[in-house]
C-alpha cells in the first residue's frame, strides 16, 4: 500500500515528525554541550589530545573551540557537591532519581520522568523540577528500608536550598546545561 500525502493529515505529519525533531532537539543540545565541556576540559588543564579522544572529535576541531574560548580568562569551573546556584541543584537531583532508578527500576515513580528526559521529550523546567521533587521523595519513602541514609539527607539538602531564594550572585561562567551535567556526575560520584 503506497501512502500519498493527501493521505495524512496535517496532526499525522505532526505526529510522525515530533519525535524526529526531539531527537533532532536534543543533539544541538548535546552538541553544544559538548562544546561547552571542551571549555571546562581545556581550563582544568587538560591536553587537547586527550580531550580529542575522550570527545571523539579531532584534535583541530578541539584545538578550534579552545582557541575561540582563549580569551575568556575565567578561572576553572568550581566542582564541589554543594553550590546553591538552581542548574547545579537540578543536576544534583537528577543524579539521585538516577540512582534511585536504578536501584530499583520496576517500582520507582520517577523512573518514566528520566526516560522522558533522556528521550529529549521533557526538559528542565521550574514544572518539571517540582515533579521530579515530588516523584523522588515519594520514591524514597516508599523504599526507605532499602536505601542508604544519604539518599534521604542528599534529597533534604537539595529541597531545601531549592526552596530558598535564587542567590543574586553572579551566575558561573557556563551554560546551564553544561551546570546541570556536570552537577550530576559529581554527585553520582558522591552516591553509594
Amino acid at each position: 500500500m503506497t501512502v500519498t500525502p493527501e493521505a495524512l493529515t496535517q496532526q499525522q505529519a505532526a505526529d510522525l515528525l515530533a519525535g524526529i525533531n526531539d531527537t533532532i532537539r536534543a543533539g544541538e543540545e548535546m552538541r553544544a554541550l559538548r562544546t561547552e565541556l571542551v571549555k571546562v576540559f581545556a581550563d582544568y588543564g587538560w591536553t587537547q589530545d586527550a580531550i580529542a579522544h575522550l570527545t571523539d572529535m579531532s584534535q583541530p576541531a578541539v584545538s578550534k573551540h579552545v582557541a575561540r574560548h582563549r580569551t575568556d580568562h575565567t578561572p576553572p569551573l568550581d566542582l564541589t557537591l554543594d553550590q546553591p546556584d538552581t542548574p547545579w541543584l537540578e543536576g544534583r537531583l537528577w543524579a539521585l532519581a538516577e540512582r534511585l532508578s536504578e536501584t530499583h527500576p520496576r517500582t520507582t515513580r520517577c523512573t518514566p520522568h528520566l526516560h522522558a528526559i533522556a528521550r529529549g521529550k521533557r526538559h528542565f523546567t521550574p514544572q518539571t523540577v517540582d515533579e521530579l521533587r515530588r516523584l523522588v521523595e515519594d520514591d524514597l519513602r516508599t523504599h526507605a528500608a532499602d536505601l542508604p541514609p544519604a539518599y534521604r539527607k542528599t534529597y533534604d539538602t537539595i529541597s531545601r536550598t531549592l526552596d530558598q531564594p535564587p542567590n543574586p550572585s553572579p551566575q558561573p561562567p557556563t551554560t546551564p546545561t553544561a551546570r546541570r551535567t556536570l552537577a550530576y556526575q559529581v554527585q553520582l560520584r558522591h552516591l553509594p
